[in-house]
């Protein structure tokens, strides 16, 4: 079975921040580092090259596929802010429809600005997931 590319590094992340070349996605990045540590009481860490996360757990599929994952994580890519929330939670199509201007994927919420999102909302799909995770996947 493959190996997880995406795991936690010694990377820093306000250096990989810094190198964000958008200067609204470095703004928006660094201030979803302090509402996600805030909101989770997790201290921001890099997974992989482009992943920041917060949190962790360990997850096993009935396929025998396990690995670790950050509870809650995101993204400042070139396109757009991916964020990284727990894709069946269970009131999260209620929560993502007052989270403001916004599209998913599976378990992804990609966002042109922070400032296009309710803040409070926000804040709840950050709890949510990982209260979810948590429950799925006690450590």
């Amino acid at each position: 079975m493959a190996e997880n590319k995406t795991k936690p590094t010694a990377m820093s992340v306000e250096d990989f921040i810094a190198s964000v070349e958008n200067p609204g996605r470095r703004e928006d990045a660094s201030a979803l580092v302090e509402l996600i540590e805030a909101e989770t009481g997790e201290t921001a860490t890099m997974w992989g090259g482009s992943i920041i996360g917060f949190g962790a757990y360990h997850y096993r599929y009935d396929s025998g596929r396990e690995g670790d994952a950050p509870l809650v994580g995101f993204s400042p890519r070139k396109g757009n802010l991916v964020l990284y929330v727990a894709s069946d939670e269970p009131a999260r199509s209620e929560r993502l429809a007052r989270l403001g201007k916004h599209k998913t994927g599976s378990g992804c919420v990609y966002v042109n600005r922070l400032s296009d999102l309710d803040e409070g909302v926000l804040r709840e799909v950050v709890r949510a997931s990982v209260e979810t995770l948590k429950a799925r996947y006690p450590g």
